[in-house]
């Protein structure tokens, strides 16, 4: 298997320098790897400890946190739930988002249900409410290099993303012990929303699929964070920053019988943010696709839809 060439870059190098150099690293591969983002190390390790403990309760008391209705966004969303589009098997993995809490007075609230807190765990509510706002940190920082590398103001994201609907997933993929068929832990897809920010692919299996058509593995060094475009992003841009195709893989030989965790945050616009494309990335070779405005939330929607999680 190739491995992906993506520069590690240091979030601690803010300026002209680092938009310039994210900016080509996502305009290359739709991904980028960056260390320095300012997370705790302490306060992962911890995030870690209790995801793994979470996904090691019986069956029925995570079910018990599952909330019918609500298309996965908080709490526990059970095993083989979640299909990539256009894929023939729902993906292998098991999975728990915790969300922005907002007041009830907020116009936004009504598209934000209310977090799920596990009262099996003691000190979850408090470690993934700190994590939450430790990503949603990091990534403003990656968003002012973006909005610079696009020759915006550095704070151009800033209201665009204002009580966004962002994600923190904690996800378990179990061990592959039966004939898994067509499915894989993560079919082959994109992400929704406007960036995502990864920790834990240090353990094998996220592969991104090249231009040239051929799947690379991400390896990023431990403690560093892979930064991906996401959809959202990539219509706001007309593609100028492009929201690249990749998968887990189901691992091979003995690696088959050990868990995969992960955790990626999925940074959101605002619910009623117009997502129409930036001027600067319309030219005459490159003609705005996507003409009609869009909500971020009418745009979540249709997209949860195609991956089976909304009816």
């Amino acid at each position: 298997m190739d491995i992906a060439d993506i520069p590690v870059l240091s979030l601690a190098d803010e300026g002209p320098a680092l938009a310039e150099r994210i900016g080509a690293s996502f305009r290359t591969h739709g991904f980028a790897m960056v260390r320095d983002h300012g997370i705790p190390d302490a306060l992962i390790a911890r995030g870690w400890d209790l995801t793994r403990a979470l996904f090691a309760l019986p069956e029925p008391v995570k079910r018990g946190w599952h909330v019918p209705g609500i298309a996965g966004a908080r709490g526990y969303t059970p095993f083989r739930a979640e299909i990539a589009k256009g894929a023939s098997a729902h993906d292998l993995k098991e999975f728990w988002h915790i969300g922005r809490d907002l007041p009830p007075s907020s116009p936004l609230a009504a598209m934000m249900p209310p977090n799920v807190w596990p009262d099996a765990l003691p000190g979850f509510r408090e470690t993934f409410t700190e994590l939450f706002a430790a990503f949603d940190q990091a990534g403003a920082r990656l968003l002012r290099a973006i909005a610079v590398d696009l020759d915006l103001a550095p704070d151009w994201f800033t209201p665009a993303v204002a009580d966004g609907n962002s994600v923190l997933r904690l996800l378990h993929y179990p061990p592959v012990t039966d004939e898994p068929g067509d499915a894989v832990r993560a079919g082959a897809h994109e992400d929704i929303n406007l960036i995502t920010l990864l920790l834990g692919a240090e353990e094998a299996g996220l592969e991104l699929l090249g231009a040239d058509g051929i799947w690379r593995a991400v390896a990023p060094p431990p403690g560093a964070m892979v930064v991906n475009i996401g959809d959202m992003l990539q219509r706001l841009t007309n593609h100028v920053l492009p929201s690249t195709t990749h998968r887990v893989r189901n691992p091979d030989g003995a690696r088959a019988g050990f868990s995969r965790y992960s955790m990626p945050f999925f940074l959101h616009l605002r619910s009623d943010f117009a997502i129409q494309t930036l001027p600067q990335c319309i030219a005459p070779d490159s003609p705005d696709r996507y003409p009609d405005a869009i909500t971020a939330d009418e745009y979540l929607q249709q997209r949860l839809r195609e991956i089976g999680l909304r009816m």
